[in-house]
């Protein structure tokens, strides 16, 4: 039986985190499984085994193997993780910009990459996943998690007013904002506004804004029903079919018509195989 929770911490944490969630007794019938981007990061942890094993893109027969805890920087491709790891798991999704102020770097640094936890908070990243391990409760697991990141959040270290602006518009309407529009708006030069943003997004608003429009389009298709490809490129905002197919096998690795034959329950998780 596979037990999933779920949990939105209060303010302060709420304005960065959108959800913690918890995976027990998951044993799908598939080994991989396709990770697509949505512009934000991850921290997972692994509750059975110390260890999370992430796996090259086009040969799955390569992978890194990681520690029990890691994150999972901001993409713009997907990723392919095993369903091994994820029997029982925690975690915490983070909005787009939201795990900046928890870090020890530039969210950039991060882009594309999946790094031990460890290597950011040293012993406390330790320390935390086994008092996660010791306790038994859902919430409590959960409470967890909240007391180890509001110690580590400070004034100094929140988001720009420009990356939080910025954000609210992209993500309403990625396809009618241009850098210059928000800039206009922010009194900061082009240059410095893309540097701040990848500081603390990790992607630049150009590929933030085109991950986004490949989201709505996941949102526009779900529930599996026939879909008209040449209306939902336009009601997005792409200058063509060719296009839009050409960004959707970008960040997804599938043709739009092919993923929407394999689209599960979660949107962004895409089982590979058996």
């Amino acid at each position: 039986m596979t037990l999933f929770r779920t949990y939105r911490p209060d303010s302060p944490l709420s304005a960065y985190i959108n959800i913690f969630w918890l995976y027990k007794g998951y044993h799908p019938p598939h080994k991989m499984e396709r990770v697509l981007p949505d512009g934000s990061m991850e921290l997972i942890i692994n509750l059975k085994e110390d260890l999370i094993n992430v796996y090259d893109q086009k040969n799955h027969e390569q992978f890194k193997s990681l520690r029990g805890s890691l994150i999972s920087g901001p993409h713009s491709n997907f990723a392919v993780i095993d369903t091994a790891c994820q029997a029982s798991t925690i975690g915490v999704h983070f909005k787009p910009g939201g795990a900046f102020p928890f870090l020890n770097l530039p969210a950039d640094e991060l882009r594309n990459e999946h790094v031990s936890f460890e290597e950011l908070w040293g012993t406390k990243a330790t320390e935390m996943r086994e008092q996660l391990l010791n306790t038994e409760m859902p919430l409590a697991k959960f409470q967890i998690l909240e007391q180890y990141l509001m110690g580590v959040l400070t004034q100094a270290s929140l988001n720009h007013p420009a990356v939080v602006f910025a954000l609210k518009k992209f993500q309403g309407f990625p396809h009618q904002w241009k850098i210059a529009d928000v800039t206009e708006q922010i009194g900061l030069s082009s240059r410095r506004f893309i540097q701040v943003f990848k500081e603390e997004v990790g992607l630049t608003p150009k590929q933030f804004c085109r991950v986004q429009r490949f989201q709505n389009v996941l949102r526009l298709i779900e529930g599996g029903e026939p879909v008209d490809w040449t209306d939902i490129a336009l009601t997005c905002g792409y200058y063509d079919q060719a296009h839009f197919i050409h960004d959707f096998r970008s960040f997804s690795g599938f043709s739009p018509t092919t993923y929407h034959l394999h689209q599960g329950k979660h949107k962004n998780h895409v089982s590979l195989g058996r």
